[in-house]
């Protein structure tokens, strides 16, 4: 990791997303990756879980107008180079996420650009939103948004294309990107085709570039989406281009899940820790 020096203001990038109280994903994971990876990270919350490693057992969802204020707030004062979206727990949150991101200059051709994480399936598959939240995705953000990043359950969910194969997986990235997105990032961590690797597939609109990387056998994969899209946000806050801090991204969580570690009595998470030095100061 490059080392900032001492009295340089690092880049901004925010989280808009759900707290995670067991600290494995959501906001958790998103200011941990920032960190690790060099960025001041910013955060907008979307709502707060009641949650540990087995499971979400509540949630408050935030005012809409009081997460459009966050992230304006920030804008105005501190900047934003980039900024990422998680767990967004209603269409009215997702509309003012969509209007506040204008206003702030952060999207697809805009100053700053907008990762969306589509957080809408629980980590065993479960739908997680409305459908009227579904729909806000695909008619709000997807057309902000300069990089989507679905798993094969939001996949399913979002465009209904159940992939079970690759040639599905590049089926689907070309129906997501019809509806908008600049770029498409359909992560095949769910797909068992291939038992000994997992393959995410980039989509321009054009050129399809395959990510491949080893698969581990671990139940520890909590917040790997989050930390995913942490990553890539982070790189694109530094400058990279699309498929650069994608790659980077994918690296990053190769070792995230390489170095994952049991948590309570469920799933544990993947891990940011590997990329910070444990040297005595």
């Amino acid at each position: 990791m490059t080392e900032i020096p001492v009295g340089v203001t690092p880049p901004r990038a925010m989280t808009i997303a759900g707290t995670d109280s067991g600290g494995g994903a959501g906001i958790a994971a998103d200011l941990r990756t920032f960190a690790a990876c060099g960025v001041h990270g910013c955060l907008a919350v979307c709502a707060v879980t009641v949650q540990n490693s087995i499971g979400v057992s509540g949630f408050h969802r935030i005012p809409p107008e009081t997460v459009a204020d966050q992230i304006l707030s920030v804008a105005g004062d501190i900047g934003i180079d980039a900024a990422k979206t998680g767990m967004l727990a209603g269409s009215e949150i997702i509309e003012a996420v969509a209007g506040a991101c204008d206003e702030a200059g952060i999207g697809a051709g805009k100053r700053s650009p907008l990762v969306i994480d589509p957080v809408a399936a629980s980590m065993h598959g479960d739908q997680l939103l409305a459908d009227s939240a579904l729909e806000a995705f695909r008619t709000l953000l997807f057309p902000r948004a300069t990089l989507i990043t679905p798993n094969l359950d939001e996949v399913r969910l979002l465009i209904g294309v159940d992939v079970h194969d690759r040639a599905a997986q590049y089926d689907a990235a070309k129906i997501l990107h019809g509806l908008g997105p600049r770029y498409v990032l359909v992560k095949g961590g769910h797909l068992r085709e291939d038992t000994d690797v997992c393959i995410d597939l980039l989509y321009d609109g054009s050129d399809f570039v395959e990510l491949p990387g080893p698969r581990f056998e671990t139940g520890n994969t909590h917040g790997g989406g989050d930390t995913m899209a942490s990553a890539i946000t982070s790189r694109l806050a530094l400058g990279d281009s699309v498929p650069d801090a994608v790659a980077f991204g994918k690296r990053y969580i190769v070792q995230a899940v390489r170095h994952s570690y049991a948590l309570g009595s469920g799933h544990g998470p993947v891990s940011s820790l590997w990329r910070i030095s444990t040297d005595p100061v």
